[in-house]
């Protein structure tokens, strides 16, 4: 399973995608998925995926790596496309019961799974080229402002980056006690939905108990550490904003541009 499933992780690089500030990487990574949803065309969808497929190639990230970060998520997009199929108008090309499948619908079912799988993409980009420590530390400076009414923006960010963190290592967890489960002759995989899910049962157990224990143990070692929050502390890599960063605004805010005056010149698909 750990090897199916890569978001959270950080692969370490010397891309230009990596050596962004990651204050811009957060900010591009908002504008690329205000890109996605502004797409209404066919034609401003293939813009946004040239524009992503660009990334992947400057990150130096490998497709293998990027279309695993999809398939733990593959149902939810197959279930949006199903969904969509059937919202079509036109003639229909198929029709039961209450169900009408349309080329319309078929366009619609397409477009919606495409629009997902870039936001996936796009989302995993940010964590494959930023190391929890400098995205801890720009989620902090880009909300610092709300610290002015009383909000912990440090303790937030801190909470937000642990999150990303722990998934590759929940995930291991998993593993390793599903692979001990079956190792005493628990039988996971056959049987109906509700027998699985009971199958489940003494794989939560012990990672409920194991998350425990490791938030435990992390809580401990930042006390031996004397964390005690984001106040006074100072930066080992204070981190810049340089020219290419600008250029990858500029480019991603170029893409918004595109993509907005595609859609009045084609018409819409939603």
């Amino acid at each position: 399973m750990i090897n199916n499933i890569t978001i959270g992780q950080y692969f370490p690089g010397k891309s230009f995608i990596h050596k962004m500030d990651a204050r811009m990487k957060i900010v591009a990574t908002v504008l690329f998925i205000a890109a996605m949803f502004l797409c209404k065309t066919f034609i401003s969808l293939a813009v946004t995926v040239a524009a992503v497929f660009g990334v992947v190639l400057i990150s130096r990230i490998s497709f293998k790596t990027i279309f695993k970060s999809l398939k733990p998520l593959a149902l939810i997009i197959i279930i949006t496309a199903v969904i969509n199929l059937f919202y079509g108008t036109g003639d229909a090309l198929a029709e039961f019961w209450v169900f009408r499948i349309t080329a319309d619908g078929i366009c619609r079912a397409v477009f919606f799974a495409f629009r997902i799988s870039l936001l996936i993409i796009i989302g995993s980009m940010l964590t494959y080229t930023t190391s929890p420590t400098e995205l801890t530390d720009a989620i902090e400076r880009l909300f610092r402002p709300l610290k002015y009414i009383g909000i912990d923006v440090h303790m937030i960010a801190m909470i937000m980056t642990i999150a990303l963190r722990f998934i590759p290592t929940l995930v291991e967890e998993i593993d390793k006690i599903t692979a001990a489960q079956k190792s005493r002759g628990a039988d996971m995989e056959s049987g109906n939905i509700i027998r699985r899910a009971k199958a489940l049962v003494p794989v939560l157990i012990p990672l409920f108990i194991s998350s425990f224990r490791r938030a435990k143990e992390l809580a401990y070692a930042m006390e031996c550490r004397c964390y005690r929050g984001g106040e006074g502390r100072t930066k080992m890599k204070v981190s810049k904003i340089h020219i290419g960063d600008c250029v990858a605004f500029f480019a991603v805010s170029a893409l918004i541009a595109l993509v907005c005056y595609i859609n009045t010149l084609t018409a819409a698909v939603i």
